[in-house]
């Protein structure tokens, strides 16, 4: 039996995308893959969300891209990951566990 992918959080698909283009540079469809993969399927991430956020993380200087050859031999565009990328990224994962942890805080509360 297939399960659905989780419902995204607000916010979550930047630093998604970003922790795995700190893996390696990686075009759309590969990203998505490796949310997925690194997920064991509970979540995805929709390609027009992908391509938007990627757009935006473009636009923010924290990604760039540039034209290739995927493994399929086709034309690609490929993403890596700047220096402002991998500093946002910390400053993100930083949040996120503070906010989670906080969470599970109050949660665990008998």
């Amino acid at each position: 039996m297939t399960r659905e992918p989780l419902p995204l959080l607000q916010g979550t698909v930047d630093v998604l995308i970003l922790k795995a283009l700190a893996w390696a540079p990686m075009h759309g469809y590969g990203i998505s893959i490796w949310i997925r993969q690194r997920a064991n399927d509970d979540l995805a991430v929709e390609d027009a969300a992908l391509y938007q956020a990627l757009h935006r993380l473009e636009r923010k200087g924290w990604v760039e891209s540039e034209w290739g050859i995927s493994e399929n031999n086709r034309r690609a565009k490929f993403y890596a990951i700047g220096k402002a990328g991998r500093r946002q990224l910390r400053s993100e994962v930083v949040e996120l566990r503070r906010y989670f942890e906080a969470l599970f805080r109050v949660l665990d509360t008998a």
